[in-house]
Order: C-alpha cells, then structure tokens, then sequence
C-alpha cells in the first residue's frame, strides 16, 4: 500500500464580508487530496482536507516542498506499524525534513492540509467516520454524544450602519432558525458606539449576554482593549475575543488581570510551543478562558494532540478548547478528543464554512455524521471542489 499522488488546488472563499482588519473576498484555501494505489469500486482510496479558514491557500509551498518530500519517501516509511493504514507522524516528518525550528506561519498551515488528509484516508480504509479514528488514536473510546456548537458571523459588509445591523439582525435570525442557540459578532471595525449597538442588537436576539461572544481579531492595543472591557462588563458576554496582537502575550495578561470575563484567544497560534508559551505568560485562567488553536492551521493533528496535552499539564482542561474555524473537519476534531465546543460559520466562508445537513444542530448543537473521513463529499457545494480534485 502506497501513495500515489498528491494534489492541491486553491479554492477562493465566496462572499465580500469583513472583520476588524479583514477583507475576505480575496482569501483562499488549499485543498488537497492524497491519492493511493488501494481501490475500491474501481476508484483509488483517497484523503482530502483542506488548511482552515481565513489565511490564504499555501500552493507554492505544497507543490515545491512538502508533496514532493512526501512522495519521494520509501512507501513503507508512512505505514502504520499494522501497515493497513498510513502514519500521519510519519508523513509529517517527512514533509518537514530539512526544516528548521520556528518560523511556524504559513508553513504549518501548509503542512496541515496535508497531515489532515492522512486523518481522512485512515478513517476511509478503516471504513468509518473520522472522529472514530480520531479518538482511538487518541487513546480514547469513540463518542456519538452531540456537541455544543455555535454560530459564527456578525461580520461588517459594504453599506451603512443602518443596512449593517438590518444585515445582523437578518442573520442572527436566520441562524437561530437553524437551531443555533449561541452566537459570536465582530467587533473592532467600527466606532465604539456603533460596536455596542450591535452588540445589544445580537444580545437580544441570543437572548441574553452568556449566549453572545464578540471577536476584536486582534487588533485593539492595550487602552482600546480596556475601554471595549469596561463597556461590554455589565452585558457579561460569553467570552471577549482575540483583542490584540496574538503574540502580545503581556496585553492578555493585564487583560485577564482587569476583566473578570472570559476571554478567547490561540486561533493565530500555528505551533505548541507558541500555545504553551500563551499558558505560560498570558494569563489564561482555568476553567475561564477559551483556548482555539485549530489544527489546520498547526500541522495537523500530530501536533494538535501534543498541545492538548500540554494545556491538561499545564492545569486547563480541553473542555476549554473551542477550535476556530467554522468548518467540518473541526467537527470531528472536539468529537474525536473531547474538546469543549465548535464553532460553525453556517451562513458565510462557503463552501468550506458549516456543516452537511446531515450533521443540523438542534437547541445548539450538532454531530458528524458516519460518512467515512470527514465526510467533505457530503457538504452542498464542497463535494464538488473535492471531486473536482480528486475526478472521483
């Protein structure tokens, strides 16, 4: 058993939709397929996953250093000791030969998309969903229990004020008429008056504060990170998200130091190192703060596993962790290894944001379904990039 080829396209994200630094129509993802000489009713068994949502696509990274390291390996190097399946260590180790420590960034987005595609083909050869292979993995038993999911938006579009909260509260209803029962709005792309109207706007629709968190994406500095805190205090939000710099690990300290809510942050953290470091100097507080480092953006799942256990040796709990991303894939990710939550873009980022019908929340959660992989095929609108990829 070997692979074959490895392939990567980059798909644009739909849609013209903004955060506090970000316009997204430009934005792309990599997606990749990795193909091997195993058939099934006449097609190759085949892995697909794709990076995470809102980098960009890492093409030229993918076809000039890391598929072609992975194909160049000697077959049995990637199997499995059991040699039914393939090792994402190893194909992670063979992708990253020769590269120096540090320097994280794109690079582990790229690697990601390629080590998640691994977790893909494993769960398509065992003939199960991924979670299921996820959670072996992980030394523990499979779960189908529902999962706390919340729906991510609230983003800043082309238009007036008024048209933009017309544009949340049509969204926000919308999203509850799918089931959700929790919501996440930016914040930080317009004045601080504008910013609390919506943010009132949203609390009222999730029917209270604790239902409603608000994302800066980084990019208030320490004042502007404390006047937006002194503000949204008596509303007692779910969590305050990402306010400055990912790296400032001393502005989250004084924050979790001054504002007695939670706070979220990790989803720009592409490595342990860099997560432990945000336990180590940032002040994130057990059983308080949120933790979203995702995957896709980190290498993958090798060393996604080694960050959770680094934050339950560094006294948090996963059930703290609520990866970013909005996508499938993360679905089976806190189902897998028992993470607190997920986030879900149900309504933007297509085709990559939300779910297959298949998986629809109810009273604010969801499930994977028993699709084998993660079952990308299934998704409206991805099924068909994927087969685009694959000719399958």
């Amino acid at each position: 058993m070997r692979i074959v080829d490895i392939r990567e396209l980059s798909v644009p994200l739909e849609g013209e939709i903004s955060n506090a630094l970000v316009n997204f129509s430009s934005h792309t993802v990599s997606l990749v397929a990795v193909v091997t000489d195993v058939i099934r009713n006449g097609k190759p068994v085949t892995g697909v996953a794709f990076n995470s949502i809102g980098r960009f696509a890492q093409g030229g990274l993918l076809r000039e250093r890391f598929i072609p390291r992975v194909l160049a390996a000697q077959a049995q190097t990637l199997l499995a000791p059991d040699g039914e399946s393939f090792s994402a260590h190893a194909v992670l180790r063979a992708a990253m030969a020769n590269e120096k420590p540090g320097g994280h960034g794109d690079r582990a987005a790229a690697v990601g998309a390629l080590e998640l595609a691994i977790w893909d083909l494993n769960a398509k050869l065992a003939h199960e969903p991924a979670y299921a292979t996820i959670s072996r993995a992980a030394g523990r038993a499979p779960s189908q229990a529902p999962i706390p999911v919340y729906a991510a938006g609230g983003y800043y579009y082309p238009g007036n004020s008024g048209d933009s909260r017309t544009r949340l509260r049509n969204e926000l209803m919308q999203y509850r008429d799918l089931g959700f029962n929790a919501f996440k709005i930016k914040i930080g792309g317009a004045s601080l008056d504008e910013d609390l109207e919506r943010i009132q706007l949203a609390s009222e629709l999730a029917g209270g504060g604790q239902n409603l968190a608000v994302d800066a994406n980084g990019r208030f500095d320490l004042p502007t990170a404390l006047q937006y805190a002194e503000a949204i205090a008596p509303l007692n939000l779910r969590w305050y998200e990402e306010v400055g710099d990912p790296l400032d690990y001393a502005l989250n300290a004084e924050l979790t130091r001054l504002y007695k809510g939670a706070i979220a942050t990790g989803e720009n953290l592409f490595s342990t190192i860099d997560a432990v470091n945000l336990m180590r100097f940032g002040g994130m507080r057990a059983g308080l703060d949120i933790f979203q480092m995702d995957a896709g953006l980190c290498y993958g799942l090798t060393d996604y596993m080694l960050t959770m256990n680094a934050l339950e040796a560094n006294g948090f709990s996963r059930q703290q962790v609520y990866p970013h991303g909005g996508h499938l894939i993360n679905l089976h990710i806190v189902a897998g290894l028992g993470l607190g939550g997920c986030e879900v873009y149900p309504g933007v980022f297509q085709p990559f944001g939300g779910y297959s019908e298949n998986c629809m929340v109810a009273d604010g959660f969801a499930r994977p379904t028993e699709a084998p992989g993660f079952g990308l095929e299934e998704k409206p609108g991805l099924g068909d990039v994927v087969r685009r990829l694959t000719g399958l």
